[in-house]
């Protein structure tokens, strides 16, 4: 098992665990926030049904006063009665005259005044706004408050009559004003809950809003978006409907708090962080794990260069002498071929380790060049051929050098796969932007799933060999050529074809 089918693994299995925490993470989350949720609903529940019973018990009351109010009427009466009664006292005896006496003077809540037919007061109790150090007459304000209830006309003798004014008792007042406090607090109560529920009041028409509660007073006249709100409510939950003394028909809209609202959201929210906080933490370990590979290939690569270096000028010196002492030969010319070959091979290294200077070539010659020196030291049983469609010369920013390198390496593990008998055939192509380069052999192929895996450092399938030609090449034409190179097609038993696609301008 080599190094990339481990790594593969071990990310299996440590997407597994990291899918196997999230999902357990957000099933307990959940639950959490479901049970919070629970709570939170039933506070609104709550809520809502306390603003039922209110406007339930603010009816009720209404009810109430109107049957103290008919008491009030009958109590007035029956005063009535004993002031008519008691003006008859020699048609009365003792106890008959003693009983509408009390009648009178128990009455110490009931506002009445007593007149003759001219309006002018002759009796008045539990009334502090009278003086009666002369003539006083009923009228203006006071006659005002004395004639919201009907007055009671007493007829005595013939023509002669007088009237008894009566109003509310002072317990009838004090709770009316309970009352009006109540349907008053009531709205308010409402809009300002301690759920933190957003409310609407609106009229029967369910258009114009009464109140309003938990909503941003800046929004509130933007029809268009009450409109969207109190659609959502009505969606959400069924208004409360009431109608309420003197108010009429009203609706009552109301929405999850907004506490609610996040707790829905939160799962999510807090693990897009923790999904955004991996992700910039894996970016940044991916790229400082890159540039130490860099700095890894760069050193390597400058190290390679001086150690070939050395013995290399001592070999051309060499060479050089024996030049000079006119032993030429077959033998020396090969000698020499390989020499420059090292010289080249020298070249190359020292440019992975710097930063290498494009020149505009064509890209046609260099390929058939490069070709050319591959036939000449490959198998004579593998064929090779080169098509271009379209132009001659095609002129692409390139380091010769090291391109000459990528086709080497692509052609030897084209080789390899073809078992030293096959055809390597390159179609070049191109377009507006990009010449495309296609090297397509007729080897054993390859699998889909190591499409992307035959490109890293140190991946091979032989049982010898260091895995670093394709990497080289991956490396020369992606960050120095800033072009793109991958495996385009590839059939098991059939061949491959890798492409590799250069930019005609930088």
């Amino acid at each position: 098992m080599n190094i990339y089918t481990r790594k593969k693994r071990w990310k299996l299995i440590l997407f597994a665990l990291a899918v196997a925490i999230v999902t357990a993470s957000l099933w307990y989350t959940n639950i959490l926030v479901r049970k919070i949720s629970r709570d939170e609903r039933s506070n609104i529940q709550i809520w809502a049904n306390a603003i039922q019973q209110k406007a339930d018990l603010v009816n009720y009351t209404d009810v109430f006063f109107k049957q103290i109010k008919v008491e009030e009427r009958k109590r007035a009466e029956i005063l009535a009665d004993a002031y008519t009664n008691i003006k008859n006292e020699d048609d009365l005896d003792s106890e008959d005259l003693d009983f509408y006496f009390k009648l009178i003077t128990g009455n110490t809540t009931i506002p009445v005044i007593l007149t003759d037919k001219y309006d002018t007061i002759t009796t008045a109790r539990n009334v502090d706004d009278i003086n009666f150090d002369g003539v006083y007459k009923l009228q203006g304000k006071l006659k005002e408050e004395f004639t919201v209830f009907e007055p009671i006309r007493l007829n005595y003798y013939a023509d002669e009559f007088v009237i008894l004014y009566f109003k509310e008792s002072k317990i009838f007042t004090e709770l009316r004003r309970v009352l009006d406090n109540l349907i008053e607090s009531f709205f308010s109560e409402i809009v300002r809950n301690s759920a933190s529920v957003p409310v609407i009041i609106t009229d029967s028409t369910m258009q114009n809003i009464i109140e309003y509660g938990n909503i941003s007073p800046e929004k509130i006249n933007d029809s268009v978006y009450i409109s969207k709100t109190i659609a959502e409510m009505e969606a959400e939950n069924a208004p409360i409907e009431i109608e309420l003394v003197g108010q009429g028909k009203k609706y009552i809209f109301y929405k999850d708090s907004a506490l609610l609202t996040q707790l829905f959201y939160y799962p999510y929210i807090q693990f897009g962080i923790i999904g955004l906080f991996l992700m910039i933490a894996y970016f940044l370990f991916s790229t400082a794990r890159r540039s130490e590979q860099n700095q890894v290939w760069v050193g390597m690569s400058k190290e390679a260069a001086h150690q070939l270096g050395t013995p290399l000028s001592s070999i051309m010196a060499w060479l050089e002498l024996l030049k000079m002492k006119e032993l030429h030969g077959k033998e020396l010319n090969e000698i020499e071929k390989d020499v420059k070959r090292l010289e080249n091979i020298t070249e190359r290294f020292s440019k992975i380790g710097s930063t290498p200077k494009l020149e505009p070539v064509n890209i046609v010659r260099v390929i058939n060049d490069g070709m050319k020196y591959i036939k000449t030291r490959s198998s004579s049983k593998i064929k090779y051929m080169v098509n271009k469609t379209g132009e001659s010369e095609i002129m692409v920013p390139l380091n010769i050098n090291l391109f000459e390198w990528v086709i080497e390496n692509i052609c030897k593990n084209a080789m390899d796969a073809m078992g030293g008998a096959g055809q390597i055939t390159v179609n070049i192509t191109g377009d507006e932007k990009y010449v495309h380069i296609d090297f397509r052999d007729t080897g054993k192929g390859i699998y889909k799933s190591k499409f992307k895996t035959i490109f890293n450092p140190g991946y091979t399938s032989k049982k010898r060999g260091w895995g670093l030609g394709l990497s080289l090449s991956k490396r020369i034409i992606r960050d120095y050529h800033k072009g793109k190179i991958f495996v385009k097609t590839s059939t098991i038993d059939k061949g491959t074809t890798i492409r590799v696609s250069l930019r005609k301008k930088f």
